[in-house]
């Protein structure tokens, strides 16, 4: 049976749930968040030291937010796409587009190093012009990424109409399988448990963390049932952190929604084409992204970046009906010949925001706290390096990454409620009328890009 707001991924396996934390224990570090960033520290942090004594706190089961509710693009950039990384950190992007070409390199040795099954698929991506401005603006785009060592081809319009069959694209731009590939997230996450349960790390499900102070040069972590005295604490509850009274002003939770599909027959996949299965998106600031799943499902979502006042999150938001409408309508306009197709699943996810739409790693309690949140949505390949940077902070603090002013600087705050609601809802209204007006950026919009404020999802 389908379960409304349930991810389709959390149905392609039946992994065991480790029990909950019951009282009192002692560890080196304590993780709380069992999503990619938790995992991929606890591995990193073992792959470093493996002598030492962690626990991993994980509310829920491991993968229950982001890491489990996303559409399984797992992306080499670190900086939210080049063009973000030119506009925020223009000294250090080509150092950090190495970074992440390396990192998305070492995501898919790990998983064939270790015998994770997570129908990895080395496809690249396909970007989308469904607007005849856009045209342009690509050929310009695929120059510019070629002087900064990204290999893009243009894709005119019969170019794009033979990879996917849909009327409405005009153009595209095709980036190679070191760029992106595909997984089953939630068979990843699953992967990354096995490996650091091998490495002895205890793993704790069904365990809220309440609560942390220091205690004896360390830190203590109250949980509903029971306490974890530490050395050092990592924060890695991505859009969740709300908990945190420290973090709040660094994100804010934005919820995405998300359709799969019945798998496609033959005669539906003939009917697109799409041979080539490669992770794909328009280019509106409202953007859609839609991808194969290992079955043949469609997944599309995006579009609609949904932030409920007071930045609440929880189960009660992760279905929206009037927002898996319009995604419907919307693939239906995007792919008529596949009109009537069932969309059985359909869910929602909180993705954590920062204004520069990148990962903010820092510290607290005079370095004893070190949090990693703020993806933006490309959190699947961004989490195994910010794990690194959270690492270094750890155990390796003359690491040359962390003197890098991306790891050192802070995104620009949002502000508190009921503030924050109006700045959110303001910019969503921008984005939108920019969409309407041919891409061109209101005066609002222009002022925030020269800032180097943003939203995005």
């Amino acid at each position: 049976m389908v379960v409304p707001g349930f991810p389709y991924w959390m149905t392609t396996g039946d992994p065991s749930i480790e029990p909950p934390l019951a009282g009192r224990t002692d560890a080196d570090v304590v993780i709380v968040g069992g999503g990619f960033t938790g995992l991929w520290t606890a591995i990193q942090l073992t792959d470093t030291d493996p002598g030492l004594r962690i626990e991993l706190l994980e509310q829920e089961t491991v993968g229950f937010g982001a890491s489990g509710r996303n559409g399984g693009f797992c992306e080499a950039s670190l900086t939210h796409g080049l063009a973000n990384g030119l506009r925020h950190f223009p000294d250090e992007v080509e150092l950090l587009e190495r970074e992440g070409v390396a990192n998305l390199a070492a995501i898919v040795a790990f998983t064939r190093d270790h015998g994770i099954d997570c129908d990895l698929e080395e496809t690249g991506t396909l970007r989308v012009a469904d607007q005849p401005y856009q045209v342009d603006e690509f050929r310009e785009w695929v120059e510019v990424a070629r002087r900064h060592g990204l290999e893009l081809r243009f894709l005119d319009r019969d170019a794009i109409q033979g990879e996917v069959h849909s009327p409405r694209w005009l153009a595209g731009i095709a980036a190679p399988p070191s760029d992106n590939v595909m997984v089953n997230p939630a068979k990843l996450i699953w992967g990354l448990k096995r490996v650091a349960l091998e490495r002895g790390v205890r793993i704790r499900e069904r365990t809220r963390a309440t609560g942390i102070e220091e205690a004896h040069g360390g830190v203590a972590v109250t949980t509903t049932d029971g306490l974890v005295r530490a050395g050092r604490a990592v924060i890695a509850t991505s859009a969740y952190s709300g908990w945190r009274r420290n973090l709040r002003s660094l994100f804010v939770p934005v919820y995405d929604y998300v359709l799969v599909s019945e798998p496609l027959s033959p005669e539906q996949r003939a009917a697109i084409g799409w041979d080539g299965r490669q992770g794909m998106s328009d280019s509106n600031n409202r953007f859609h992204y839609f991808r194969l799943t290992a079955d043949d499902r469609i997944l599309w979502g995006g579009y609609d970046a949904i932030h409920y006042p007071g930045s609440r999150v929880g189960p009660a938001y992760d279905t929206r009906p009037a927002t898996f409408a319009l995604l419907e309508r919307q693939f239906g306009e995007t792919f008529p010949q596949l009109a009537g197709l069932p969309f059985p699943y359909r869910w929602g996810g909180a993705i954590d925001t920062t204004t520069r739409f990148t990962v903010t790693v820092g510290t607290s309690m005079g370095g004893r706290v070190v949090h990693a949140l703020g993806y933006t949505g490309l959190g699947v390949g961004a989490s195994r390096w910010a794990a690194g940077l959270v690492r270094d902070h750890i155990l390796r603090p003359d690491s040359e990454l962390l003197r890098l002013r991306f790891a050192r600087s802070r995104p620009f705050p949002f502000p508190p409620e009921p503030l924050r609601t109006l700045a959110v809802e303001v910019m969503r209204h921008e984005l939108a009328r920019a969409d309407r007006n041919s891409g061109r950026r209101g005066l609002v919009l222009r002022t925030l890009d020269h800032l180097g404020i943003g939203f995005d999802s």
